[in-house]
């Protein structure tokens, strides 16, 4: 690996386009803000006095044509995730209370798979429940595979699940199919976002590592879209079978788009990061971009994380840099995104909005009801918050849009339970919209961000498949229980949510690191150690900073 290292040393001196020769000193090509700048309009760094700084370099860019369809490319196994999820909602009552019509078989399957709430929530989560299966292993899977590889294999079990739901005959296939499709839905929870914040420029790190819920939330709407002619009996059974469309779709344009150039070069392939690399770019050069990746790469193994500490390690600090406060961050922000309820209103608006208008049997049978339409704006609503959040997240910071969106998202599930409580159905509807808009802005994916901001590289395989799989537990236990704390709590339903999200508030206030703008160098230096309070921390740190300049 030396050699291949050297070698790639080499020709990096060599490239074309290389104005001067770098340095094995990484500072040697480092910007001075009296030297160099960066043309934002443009994308380019502009050379100042010194010279050295080749035009059109990678390392200023935002988002080029080949990184936008890349990223789209890979996020398809997301909205493969959201159509999973989402595609259940519309035609619950359907296919659990046979809403449409007595059960009838017809070409050797039924109309529908009569269950009671507590066993369709069962069904439901046990999506969830695959997600967490899915999740363990991905990190794994991924390191060893590659990620590219990982999506291919993955749309295995989205073809799999969506052949075993859309043929079911009884409650136990159903079930079944919705674990297997779940796998797939776990897998693409962190290889997704694994690539995307590998392939990104520093520039566009906040908008692709947003783009993992974006398109997670486009699959759930376009599901919940097509849900509305295909939620009758038989044809739920086509909505279902889409979801393999999709995985083998992807899975042909897949093999058009570049590995990650970073695992590419931590298996030693140089040559093949490089060229991944510069397709990732278009026509910029990214001769100092990739020497800067080799080199960082170098350094940690220098720095002895080579070979990777363990898991327990990472957890208990035990390695060369304390990071548990910034594993705390990671798994909490991973544990919140699911004990906010939010999940649950993607998964049962259309049952609850049945129930707060009093809908008749004859008035649910009716296809679009009043109901299925609000869940339609629904969903709608919560990719348009995700796009606002993304656009505003380099501009205010993750800590400051996490702090407004969670109070917000408090705020809202305390107006629903008011509205149900005073049996007011515009009322919940409204805050039902309200609620979704302000959890997508921020509380929906700052998670999705935070492993690959706030983790080194040989922390981030590790911690993101134990986040992902908390992430999964807490869906699998918030979409089992939502339909029995719908039943118990009538109107009182959205009041452990009150308490969840103001917890969350409570972390983004005391405990939130800010990544905005910093290399995640930077983060580590500034939040490491064990888990404390924010606030204190950076006191403490300006303090000792003070007395180190006056020394």
């Amino acid at each position: 690996m030396a050699e291949n290292f050297a070698s790639s040393r080499g020709s990096l001196r060599d490239a074309p386009g290389a104005l001067s020769k770098p340095s094995a000193n990484m500072s040697t090509h480092s910007f001075n803000s009296t030297e160099s700048s960066i043309d934002a309009k443009k994308g380019k760094y502009i050379a100042g006095e010194s010279g050295g700084i080749v035009a059109n370099d990678s390392r200023g860019s935002f988002l080029s044509k080949s990184l936008l369809l890349c990223a789209l490319v890979a996020a398809i196994s997301s909205i493969n995730y959201g159509w999973v999820i989402g595609s259940v909602n519309i035609p619950a009552l359907v296919i659990e209370e046979c809403s449409s019509g007595p059960e009838t078989w017809s070409g050797g399957f039924p109309s529908c798979i009569p269950m009671s709430s507590t066993l369709w929530g069962l069904v439901v989560g046990l999506t969830a429940l695959g997600a967490w299966a899915g999740s363990m292993y991905s990190g794994k899977v991924a390191d060893w595979l590659g990620r590219k590889r990982t999506l291919i294999i993955n749309n295995v079990f989205f073809v799999a699940g969506a052949l075993l739901t859309c043929t079911a005959t009884s409650i136990a296939q159903l079930a079944v199919g919705r674990f297997v499709s779940g796998i797939g839905c776990g897998f693409a929870a962190n290889i997704v976002s694994t690539y995307n914040s590998e392939a990104a420029t520093t520039r566009s790190r906040g908008f692709l590592g947003g783009f993992q819920q974006l398109m997670i939330l486009v699959g759930l709407f376009l599901s919940q879209v097509v849900s509305i002619g295909l939620s009758d009996a038989p044809r739920w059974r086509i909505l279902f079978s889409l979801s393999a469309a999709l995985a083998i779709v992807q899975t042909g344009l897949l093999l058009l788009i570049p590995e990650s150039p970073k695992f590419l070069a931590t298996k030693g392939r140089y040559d093949e990061s490089r060229a991944a690399l510069q397709k990732l770019r278009g026509n910029l050069d990214t001769t100092f971009e990739y020497e800067e990746l080799v080199m960082a790469l170098e350094a940690g193994r220098r720095n002895g994380s080579v070979p990777k500490p363990s898991l327990w390690q990472v957890l208990s600090g035990k390695t060369d840099t304390d990071l548990r406060h910034l594993v705390f961050c990671v798994l909490f922000l991973m544990l919140s995104q699911q004990w906010s309820g939010a999940k649950g209103v993607m998964f049962y608006s259309t049952e609850i909005l049945s129930s707060t208008f009093h809908l008749t049997d004859e008035e649910i049978k009716h296809i679009p009801s009043i109901a299925q339409l609000l869940t339609l704006g629904i969903g709608a609503i919560g990719a348009v918050a995700v796009v606002i959040g993304m656009s505003i997240l380099d501009k205010v910071g993750r800590r400051t849009v996490l702090i407004v969106s969670s109070l917000a998202t408090t705020i809202c599930a305390a107006l629903i339970v008011v509205g149900s409580k005073l049996d007011l159905g515009p009322m919940v509807a409204t805050f039902m919209y309200a609620f979704n808009l302000v959890f997508q802005s921020g509380s929906g994916f700052i998670p999705y961000l935070s492993a690959s901001e706030l983790l080194p590289y040989y922390a981030l395989g590790s911690i993101s498949g134990l986040a992902t799989s908390i992430n999964c537990l807490t869906l699998f236990v918030v979409s089992f229980i939502f339909p029995i704390l719908d039943k118990a709590l009538g109107p009182y339903l959205f009041v452990p949510f009150i308490v969840t999200n103001f917890i969350t508030f409570l972390f983004a206030v005391f405990m939130m690191p800010e990544a905005k703008g910093k290399l995640i160098s930077e983060v580590i230096d500034e939040y490491q150690g064990p888990v404390h309070i924010v606030s204190d921390c950076r006191i403490v740190r300006r303090r000792k900073a003070e007395l180190e300049s006056q020394a």
